[in-house]
């Protein structure tokens, strides 16, 4: 941790209180793993007392500071009837097994500093944007503001927010929950950074959604009133070729590639029955390994 430049750490969750040369601090995993030498003063939310995770007709409310290692066992705390009716839930450890992180991260690491932070191969920004996600914004004149996810993350560690607004929670509507969903990711190692993270769905009136999220350098989907032909989906894949992300953890050419081939094993997923294809996935490459599931003993 490098920064020799905070000289104060406030406890608030008021957005008035900000002032320039300040951060928000929720985990601050990254925001300590890359130091700084220009901030002044963190603006510490641990305290706020969120409820991480909240359930009700509409959906499920996500607390901006709810840790990676609480929503890793909320799906086993899900009554049986509800998680039935919600099986896109199946998509929450995939998404947690993403930061190929150690239980360390995750009993830090928030799901509002996932998105926040911005990075193309953020999982939580690709779980959220995948089921509809709405972020409520808090903003240091007093209003709020609600935001899709997928219009938040505007780029490679960019974002829609102004200066001193503050991620409050991010809502799953309820209808995006009860949707049948693949997920398909690769990385060039294995227990690298994602490289290519696409999850599929169907909704209860037919329309399909592709969520593209690592290859691109923001969340990309496209939208189908039934679930496209091989040749139709290929046609959306056709994107601006500035928008395919280029670092260390994978070319442009590769994303493009390997995003064509596992939007297709998704289609071809979500094509069949659900009755025919069960719960296991379509053939195509495994995932990257997962690191060791977070602690059951309660301590997050």
């Amino acid at each position: 941790m490098d920064l020799p430049t905070v000289s104060e750490l406030i406890r608030t969750a008021d957005p008035q209180h900000w002032r320039p040369g300040d951060a928000w601090l929720a985990g601050g995993t990254v925001l300590f793993s890359y130091g700084s030498e220009t901030l002044q003063r963190l603006l510490d939310l641990t305290a706020a007392g969120w409820e991480p995770l909240v359930m009700n007709d509409d959906g499920l409310e996500i607390a901006a500071t709810c840790t990676i290692a609480a929503l890793y066992a909320f799906p086993d705390a899900v009554p049986p009837q509800l998680r039935t009716a919600w099986p896109a839930l199946d998509l929450v450890r995939p998404c947690c097994d993403s930061f190929v992180a150690s239980f360390k991260v995750w009993n830090m690491s928030t799901v509002g500093g996932n998105i926040c932070t911005a990075l193309p191969a953020g999982p939580m920004t690709s779980l959220t944007t995948a089921l509809d996600g709405v972020g409520l914004v808090h903003s240091p004149d007093g209003t709020t503001r609600r935001v899709p996810v997928a219009e938040l993350v505007t780029g490679d560690g960019r974002t829609s927010l102004a200066p001193g607004e503050l991620l409050r929670s991010i809502t799953l509507p309820a209808a995006a929950l009860r949707a049948r969903t693949a997920f398909r990711r690769l990385s060039l190692t294995d227990l690298g950074r994602s490289g290519v993270l696409l999850i599929g769905r169907t909704d209860e009136d037919g329309g399909f959604v592709l969520t593209v999220t690592a290859a691109t350098k923001r969340p990309v989907q496209l939208r189908f009133p039934a679930v496209p032909d091989a040749a139709e989906l290929q046609a959306g894949l056709e994107l601006d070729p500035g928008l395919w992300h280029d670092d260390v953890h994978g070319l442009p050419a590769w994303r493009r590639d390997m995003t064509r081939r596992l939007a297709e094993e998704i289609r071809a997923e979500l094509a069949t029955p659900a009755a025919a294809s069960g719960s296991a996935p379509a053939p195509g490459p495994a995932p990257a390994p997962a690191p060791a599931p977070a602690p059951k003993d309660g301590s997050l």
